[in-house]
């Protein structure tokens, strides 16, 4: 709990600024969850608000621009209804609640933040940032749902609680969990051992996920029974997958033609979940990416959707966003030098 001296901001503020104020209570039970241990979020929020933000026991005042304070008081007003849910405040919370609304939406982080997708053993999986919870919103709402988006913004791992959500529930009879097994120009055939062990390590990610959402003693049986299916991509070829949720993970690894073999494997009665990052093709000999061009081969068709997650939605290490940034960044501009190569190449012919 804050100390009876109130914290005051770093921020200087000039006079003419410092025209609203705004003061409220928070009630004892939330103090400590809302504040932080240590007012780790406290400082945090003092850092990110352009408001000033001063604390005496439970009585919080902003100072500041009357725009200022009252994006403050939003801030803290979502907080104080995540603490008095019983839901964990952190740094990370203070930091995803100013992003959503600093980004205009009309949706509430509260609502965001504490959506439960799947619980187990105490634990419960929910969306961190909008567009995550956009995509599952989409995964409830449409047949077919692409999810494209760098590594660690859970498009795998939330599309992945939807499926035992939805297997729980009996809204499908089993999960179909798949894979390219070519990758960084590896075939299968190349591979030492068992059929087993040359198709693990591509599928691993998957095992390792549903680990964490199944209770791992049973995961043998559901598998021996075919209720959950993990095969590479290959393997699906012919069939028709009636009342299952199928995920396809690793899309940027297909072929515009395997790409165009798995979402015909579609059957009644079930879901179809395609996660990727297109910049990590792994493809040899210049192959096009199937999932590079999906959006334009099925622009128009009804009962799909594209879900788009960005360095924003990265909810690993926050260093991790930042160097999905660098790259883009390096990316743009490394094309921009081979485009001017390009034309000074034509200039001298």
């Amino acid at each position: 709990m804050a100390g009876t001296e109130p914290l005051r901001s770093t921020k200087a503020t000039a006079p003419q600024e410092r025209s609203a104020q705004s003061k409220f209570s928070i009630p004892d039970a939330a103090v400590l969850v809302l504040l932080g241990s240590g007012d780790e979020n406290l400082r945090v929020a003092e850092e990110l608000l352009d408001a000033d933000v001063h604390v005496r026991g439970n009585e919080v005042t902003l100072t500041g621009s009357a725009g200022d304070v009252a994006f403050a008081g939003r801030v803290f007003e979502e907080l104080m209804t995540l603490a008095q849910r019983g839901q964990q405040v952190s740094p990370d919370t203070v930091r995803r609640t100013v992003t959503m609304l600093s980004s205009g939406s009309s949706d509430s982080p509260a609502e965001v933040l504490s959506m439960n997708v799947l619980s187990r053993r105490g634990r419960t999986i929910r969306p961190k940032t909008l567009n995550q919870k956009r995509y599952v919103d989409a995964i409830d709402q449409y047949t077919v749902v692409f999810g494209v988006g760098p590594a660690g913004t859970g498009k795998t791992y939330l599309a992945m609680a939807k499926a035992v959500q939805a297997l729980q529930s009996k809204q499908v009879t089993r999960i179909i969990l798949t894979r390219p097994a070519v990758e960084a120009g590896e075939r299968l055939g190349y591979l030492p051992g068992t059929l087993y062990e040359k198709i693990d390590p591509y599928l691993r990610p998957l095992y390792d996920a549903l680990h964490d959402m199944v209770d791992p003693e049973s995961i043998p049986r559901l598998m021996q029974s075919g209720t959950i299916e993990i095969a590479p991509l290959a393997y699906m070829r012919g069939r028709t997958l009636n009342d299952a949720f199928i995920i396809l993970d690793e899309a940027q690894n297909t072929t515009p033609e395997q790409m165009k073999m798995f979402l015909t494997r579609l059957g009644f009665g079930s879901k179809i979940v395609v996660t990727g990052d297109v910049t990590q093709v792994d493809l040899p000999n210049g192959q096009r990416s199937g999932l590079r061009v999906v959006r334009e081969i099925l622009e128009g068709v009804n009962d799909l959707h594209f879900s788009t997650l960005t360095s924003h939605d990265v909810v690993r290490h926050k260093l991790v966003g930042d160097i999905v940034d660098a790259y883009e960044k390096w990316q743009a501009t490394q094309e921009g030098a081979d485009e001017v190569s390009a034309a000074g190449g034509r200039g001298r012919r």
